[in-house]
């Protein structure tokens, strides 16, 4: 019997989910970069708290 570690699955899992998650974007008509810097959390954060209405 073949035992794949559970890391395996995982990175498995994931692959297909981007690969997945790619191929509909597709579908919509919505293309992406894939060599465009992707960006962190705080970079997200930052530019949200920038236009945020109190």
């Amino acid at each position: 019997m073949n035992n794949v570690s559970l890391e395996t699955k995982r990175r498995y899992y994931a692959k297909v989910r981007r690969s997945n998650y790619q191929a509909s974007m597709a579908l919509e008509g919505i293309t992406v970069d894939s060599q465009a810097p992707k960006a962190n959390k705080d970079d997200v954060l930052a530019k949200y708290q920038k236009h945020k209405i109190r």
